[in-house]
């Protein structure tokens, strides 16, 4: 028997349709999640075949992020305006097109240029396809809708270096853009033509313009900040300085500007709800943490042990897998179980795994990496369902759009303000480790033996040199990465206790509309 009505007042979907909607639905979701990591390890390939050198080409990262960071608050007007599955196809049909002319871009800016377009028009996929699963499933069903949604979102940020990787090894670069297009054609005629019948209520709204802008400039300067503050040694720079305080100001513009506009671009009304305001929070810094080592990892196994970006990526597949196979038995219980017990759970296991690998060597097997990684599988199967429960609570069906619009610009800043942060971090562990190092062993004994052992190998003292050199710079960053992988787990229990500040959500009820 069908459930309350949905969007556009139509019951949920029943049977293969549900199925192959859903499913569609997901892979929008994914093709989105996966075009924002896939790039990352293709840069040095992409950069040689243009013709540029590794620091331009970032821009190919920061371009897709600025735009994409921009256009996801916009979500709950454009629905609101147009519709929620007429936004949806849309976005989903021009990322296609996006990604096709990225893939046959002729130079770098034109392939930034196209990179801002994709990053522009694909800001509603991922909040559009929360929306639409969730309308689509029963209410009784919610956990199952933000089961699938889940996979999906936690698995591609996985399976994206490893992508990347083998069609950078194997295939030219252009194909990690054009692979989108088949499957976004698949996905917009699918969605549009199974819930085209169960369009929203449309309504003019004003756009804040003021808002607008503000927002564009406040993210844009703030992503400049965090992907070239590295590179530029942070604020020694005067455009990191400059960049720094145009995002401060502009954010603190922009925040006055939307909680007292008529018609805001992003309703920030939104965080008067405490588990909204409390578990965005939580959301945003349990990803910030799961994402910065999700990229340290893969980082240190291909910088250090020499691992090949493929390789790099296989290591964290088993969680991923795991994280599949158990999400659906997740699902199912979900509504039976306080989602803050499964916050708990998923944070614990984070935890646990960022601990367990803070006993990592520089001799750990594949094997021995592979372990920690089967534990986090089980924080992923329950960390973005409980997460999602938990700040979606007693939010108004019709502001559910706006809702998941703000909760995901939000995760996506956090992640890559992490990104920023734990390479630098890792970088000045790392010096200070050397440091010590150096210290302890260069004028002392350990040097005097490990130089006349090689010697005796045939090695001259300038070699011996250089061996243990590169011995002390390994283990510098063996150990700088052990400091961050104990200090993720630490943040995890934080984010324990910060969960159970949020009250226990009511099971979902009402339809879905747009804002």
């Amino acid at each position: 028997m069908a459930g309350p009505p949905a969007a556009g007042g139509a019951p949920p979907l029943q049977g293969g349709k549900l199925a192959l909607v859903a499913f569609a639905l997901a892979l929008g979701t994914f093709m989105q999640v996966l075009d924002g990591t896939i790039a990352n390890v293709s840069l040095p390939t992409i950069a040689g075949n243009l013709g540029v050198s590794s620091d331009n080409s970032t821009w190919i990262v920061t371009a897709f992020a600025v735009a994409n960071g921009v256009a996801v608050p916009l979500t709950g007007w454009l629905m609101g305006r147009f519709g929620v599955v007429r936004t949806f196809c849309t976005s989903v049909f021009l990322f296609t097109i996006a990604s096709f002319l990225c893939g046959i871009a002729w130079n770098l800016p034109s392939l930034i240029g196209f990179r801002i377009l994709q990053g522009a028009v694909s800001g509603p996929m991922i909040p559009g396809s929360q929306a639409l699963l969730i309308a689509i499933f029963p209410p009784d069903k919610r956990g199952t809708a933000l089961g699938i949604w889940s996979i999906t979102t936690l698995v591609a940020p996985i399976m994206g270096p490893i992508l990347g990787g083998y069609i950078s090894d194997n295939y030219h670069w252009s194909w990690i853009f054009l692979i989108n297009v088949p499957f976004g054609l698949f996905c917009a005629a699918t969605c549009w033509k199974g819930l085209k019948s169960r369009e929203t209520p449309t309504r003019k709204l004003p756009i804040d313009q003021v808002g607008l802008v503000a927002l564009v400039i406040w993210v844009g300067a703030l992503q400049i900040v965090l992907d070239l503050g590295k590179n530029d040694d942070w604020f020694a720079s005067e455009r990191i300085v400059i960049a720094t305080v145009v995002a401060a100001i502009g954010f603190v513009f922009w925040l006055i500007w939307e909680l007292t506009d008529a018609n805001p671009a992003v309703n920030l009304s939104l965080f008067k709800s405490r588990n909204f305001a409390i578990g965005t929070v939580a959301f945003c810094l349990g990803y910030a943490v799961f994402f910065a080592n999700t990229l340290l990892l893969p980082l240190w196994l291909q910088t250090q042990l020499g691992y090949t970006a493929t390789w790099a990526g296989l290591v964290a597949a088993p969680s991923g897998a795991v994280a599949v196979l158990l999400t659906p038995f997740v699902a199912k219980f979900s509504g039976r179980v306080d989602a803050r017990i499964m916050a708990t759970i998923a944070f614990a296991a984070f935890g646990l795994s960022y601990y367990l690998r803070s006993g990592y060597t520089t001799g750990a097997s594949f094997r021995d990496l592979m372990l920690p990684l089967l534990v986090q599988g089980i924080a992923m199967s329950t960390f973005f369902l409980a997460m999602l429960t938990i700040s979606l609570d007693r939010i108004p069906p019709e502001r559910l759009p706006s809702a998941t619009g703000i909760s995901n610009f939000a995760r996506i800043t956090a992640g890559s303000f992490a990104a920023s942060l734990i390479t630098t971090a890792w970088d000045r562990r790392e010096a200070l480790h050397q440091s010590r190092l150096s210290d302890a062993v260069g004028t002392n004994m350990p040097y005097q033996m490990a130089s006349g052992a090689l010697g005796k190998m045939g090695l001259t003292d300038v070699q011996s040199a250089a061996v243990v050199t590169r011995q002390m710079v390994g283990q510098a960053y063996l150990l700088a990465s052990t400091d961050l992988f104990r200090l993720s787990a630490w943040l995890c229990v934080v984010m324990v206790v910060v969960v159970w500040f949020t009250r226990r959500a009511s099971p979902p009820q009402g339809p879905i509309a747009a804002d």
